[in-house]
C-alpha cells in the first residue's frame, strides 16, 4: 500500500513562513553559532594551557622558596647547638649568649631568603619571642604580627594536637600570612611571609588590564584583595586540572595550581573579554554578518507584512467591530493566502450562525426567566391559605356571620390578586390595597394584638413594582413577632430618594417585635435560604431572587434591627 503524502500549497501560509524563516536565519545562525563556539573554545584552551604552565612554573618556584626556608629551619634544629642551650640553658647567661649567637645567624641567613618576611624562634616557657625580619617589613606590621605570632604558638603549646607539620594559613589583622612551625622541645622555629609577597613575582604575568593572579586558602578564599572577587557569582574553590568559567554571567576563567608544601593554591583569573580581544579577524567577519543580517531585516519585515500581517490586520479590524456589537459586519474578498481565503470564508459562515442563534437564545431567555419569575411568586401563594381555611371554621363555630362575611371578602381579594400575580409588574397602588387587605385578615385572627401604619406619596402610587414584595416581609414580621403579652405595630414608608445621579424608590417595612437573629442576619447577608428547627424559610431569599432576575445589581434588600427593638426591612427600587 503506497503512503500517500499530504498535498502542500505553494501559496500556504505555512510553507512561506517556514520558508522565509529558514532562508533568512538558518544560515546565519549556523555560522554565528560554528564560528563563536569554535572559535571561543581553542581559544579558551589555548590561554588555559598558556596560564596553567605559566602558573605552575610560578607555583613551583614558590614551593622551591618554601622548601629552601624550611630546610633551614631543620637545620638550625639539628645542628646549630644554639638552639639546644636556648631551649635547656645552664643559666641565664648561657641563655643570652645562645639567643644573641642565633639573633646573629638568622639576621645572616634571611639575606639568603627574599622571599620570606621573617624566621622567628620562640620559647613558650619563658615567653620570649626573636623574629628576625626583612627591612621591607615595616615597623608596624612587624609587631602586630609580633603580637598575634605569641597568642598562636601559646596555643600550639597547650593544645593537645600536634601542630601542624607544612605551610599553612593565617589571618593576621585582615591581612593573610603564611607560616610554617617546627617544635623542639620548649622551643618553636618558624618562619612567616606575606600573601602579597609571595604573590610579588606574579606582577610580572601580563593577565590584561582586568585579568587577577590570586593566592588563596584551600577553602577558595582570596588572601590579597583585587576587584574581580566582588562579583558574588565567583567560584575559587574548584579543581585545577583544567580551567573553568566562573562568575555570575559565566565570563571569568580560572586555571590554577595547588601547592605542595602549603594548605593554599595559586590561581590566574581572566575575563572572557581580555582573552577574545586578540580575535579581530573572526570580530570583522561577525560585524560584517551582522550589517548583513540588519539589512535582511527590512526585507524580512516587508515579507511578513504582505503575506501576514495585512490579512490579519483586516481580521482584527472585523472582529473589534463585533466585539462592539456589531454581529452583521463580514469579512471582505482579498487576493491572499489559501489560509486566510478559508479563513475569511468560515469566519463569515459562523458569524451568520452567531447571529441567528444570538436571537434565539435571547428569545429562550427571556422565557426562561418569565418562567423561573412565575415559579417563585407562586411559591408564596399556598403559604397563606391553610390559616385562613382554619380562622373561618372558627367564626363559623360561633355563628359571627358578620365577620365571616368580612372575613370571606378580604379572602376573595386577597386570592384574587394572587392569582393574577404571576405578572412581572403591578402599580404600587395595587400593592398597596393588597397589603392592606392582608393586614386586615391579619387583624381579624389577632384582634388587639396588631396595629399598622402606611404613608406614600401620592404621585408615587402609579410606579410598578413586583407582586408580593412589600407582603412578604409583613408576613414574616407577623409570623416572628406577634405575641399575646404586647401588641405589634406594623409601619409602611415609601418615598423617592437621590443620592447620586440615579433616583430611587426607597421602602421601609418596620415591626415592634423580638428583630432578626444573627444567624438570620447574617444568612440574609450572604443570600442564602434561612433554615432553622421549624425548617426552612424562602420568603427573604424569595424577593431577593425575584429582584436579582428583574432589576440585576440595581435593586437591594437590607435588613438589619431598630432601637430599641424590632426588625428594620430596607428595599430600594430603580425609579423610571
Amino acid at each position: 500500500m503506497r503512503i500517500r503524502l499530504p498535498k502542500i500549497s505553494w501559496n500556504s501560509i505555512r510553507l512561506k513562513l517556514v520558508a522565509g524563516l529558514f532562508l533568512v536565519t538558518v544560515p546565519l545562525l549556523a555560522l554565528f553559532f560554528y564560528n563563536n563556539h569554535y572559535s571561543i573554545n581553542v581559544v579558551h584552551n589555548q590561554v588555559a594551557i598558556s596560564n596553567k604552565n605559566l602558573i605552575s612554573l610560578y607555583m613551583g618556584q614558590i614551593d622551591t622558596q618554601l622548601e629552601a626556608a624550611e630546610k633551614n629551619l631543620l637545620g638550625l634544629d639539628t645542628t646549630n647547638y644554639d638552639i639546644q642551650s636556648m631551649d635547656e640553658p645552664n643559666d641565664e647567661d648561657e641563655y643570652q649568649l645562645s639567643k644573641y649567637h642565633l639573633l646573629t645567624t638568622i639576621s645572616k641567613n634571611i639575606l639568603f631568603y627574599e622571599s620570606i618576611d621573617a624566621f622567628f624562634i620562640y620559647n613558650y616557657e619563658r615567653k620570649d619571642l626573636l623574629n628576625i625580619s626583612q627591612s621591607s617589613v615595616n615597623y608596624t606590621e612587624k609587631i602586630g604580627v609580633e603580637k598575634n605570632l605569641v597568642q598562636h604558638l601559646d596555643q600550639l603549646a597547650i593544645s593537645p594536637e600536634p601542630g601542624p607539620n607544612r605551610w599553612y594559613i593565617r589571618k593576621i589583622e585582615n591581612s593573610y600570612y603564611v607560616l610554617r612551625t617546627i617544635k623542639s622541645g620548649n622551643l618553636y622555629l618558624g618562619a612567616w611571609v606575606k600573601a602579597k609577597t609571595l604573590l610579588g613575582p606574579m606582577n610580572l604575568i601580563d593577565l590584561g588590564s582586568n585579568g587577577s593572579a590570586l593566592l588563596i586558602t584551600s577553602e577558595g578564599v582570596p588572601m590579597v584583595n583585587t576587584n574581580l572577587t566582588e562579583d558574588k557569582g565567583v567560584d575559587l574553590s574548584g579543581e585545577f586540572q583544567k580551567f573553568y568559567l566562573t562568575g555570575s554571567e559565566k565570563n571569568l576563567m580560572v586555571v590554577g595550581e595547588a601547592s605542595q608544601k602549603g594548605e593554599f593554591s595559586l590561581v590566574a583569573v581572566i575575563p572572557n573579554k581580555e582573552i577574545l580581544q586578540n580575535l579581530p579577524r573572526i570580530t570583522q567577519l561577525i560585524g560584517w554578518l551582522s550589517f548583513a543580517a540588519i539589512g535582511l531585516v527590512p526585507l524580512s519585515l516587508l515579507f511578513l507584512h504582505r503575506i501576514l500581517l495585512v490579512p490579519l490586520k483586516r481580521l482584527i479590524t472585523v472582529m473589534n467591530k463585533i466585539n462592539k456589537g456589531f454581529v452583521n459586519v463580514r469579512m471582505d474578498n482579498f487576493n491572499t493566502s489559501d489560509e486566510f481565503i478559508l479563513v475569511n470564508q468560515t469566519f463569515n459562515k459562523m458569524m451568520s450562525q452567531i447571529e441567528e442563534l444570538k436571537i434565539n437564545v435571547y428569545e429562550e431567555k427571556l422565557s426562561k426567566q418569565k418562567a423561573e419569575l412565575q415559579h417563585l411568586q407562586l411559591q408564596i401563594n399556598p403559604h397563606f391559605f391553610m390559616n385562613s381555611l382554619n380562622m373561618l371554621f372558627n367564626l363559623a363555630e360561633v355563628k359571627n356571620y358578620e365577620l365571616i362575611q368580612e372575613m370571606t371578602l378580604c379572602l376573595v381579594r386577597y386570592f384574587r390578586f394572587m392569582f393574577r400575580s404571576n405578572l412581572s409588574f403591578v402599580t404600587l397602588e395595587e400593592e398597596l390595597q393588597h397589603v392592606r387587605n392582608y393586614i386586615r385578615i391579619q387583624e381579624l385572627r389577632f384582634p388587639g394584638h396588631l396595629t399598622s401604619q402606611f404613608s406614600c406619596p401620592e404621585f408615587l402610587k402609579a410606579i410598578q413594582i413586583p407582586p408580593l414584595l412589600i407582603q412578604t416581609f409583613l408576613e414574616n414580621s407577623i409570623k416572628h413577632g406577634i405575641t399575646l403579652e404586647e401588641p405589634l405595630h406594623l409601619s409602611v414608608s415609601l418615598d423617592l430618594k437621590e443620592t447620586g445621579l440615579k433616583p430611587y424608590v426607597e421602602i421601609m417595612i418596620r415591626d415592634t417585635g423580638k428583630g432578626f437573629s444573627n444567624h438570620v442576619l447574617n444568612e440574609i447577608k450572604l443570600g442564602n435560604r434561612i433554615i432553622d428547627e421549624q425548617g426552612e424559610h424562602i420568603g427573604i431569599w424569595n424577593v431577593q431572587k425575584r429582584l436579582s432576575i428583574l432589576y440585576a445589581d440595581e435593586a437591594s434588600v437590607s435588613c438589619y434591627n431598630g432601637f430599641p427593638n424590632g426588625a428594620v426591612v430596607e428595599i430600594k427600587l430603580p425609579f423610571g
